[in-house]
């Protein structure tokens, strides 16, 4: 499901307009990246949470070249379902 499949969905089930709808949902996408850029977690009650991540460094080999390399430590966002979430998926 895409973004606009996502607004579509919504606008009729609310009745507000989709371009209304797009503009909240794109706001939404935006904090939350700005949340999780500054190292808060996102927690959406039901849903789940957005998380920040961090990645030790490590040392990692390129095997065409017989080289190895240093990874160094970093942050990457995630997604931690809530169990209402997975277990309405499991279903």
């Amino acid at each position: 499901m895409t973004k606009a499949e996502i607004a579509t969905e919504i606008a009729k089930t609310t009745g507000i307009e989709k371009a209304a709808v797009v503009t909240v949902i794109e706001q939404f996408m935006t904090v939350v990246k700005d949340s999780l850029a500054h190292g808060e977690n996102v927690y959406l009650r039901g849903f789940g949470s957005f998380i920040v991540k961090t990645r030790a460094e490590k040392t990692a080999r390129n095997i065409s070249k017989n080289t190895t390399i240093i990874i160094p430590a970093h942050n990457i966002p995630a997604f931690k379902p809530a169990n209402s979430f997975k277990e309405e998926v499991a279903k």
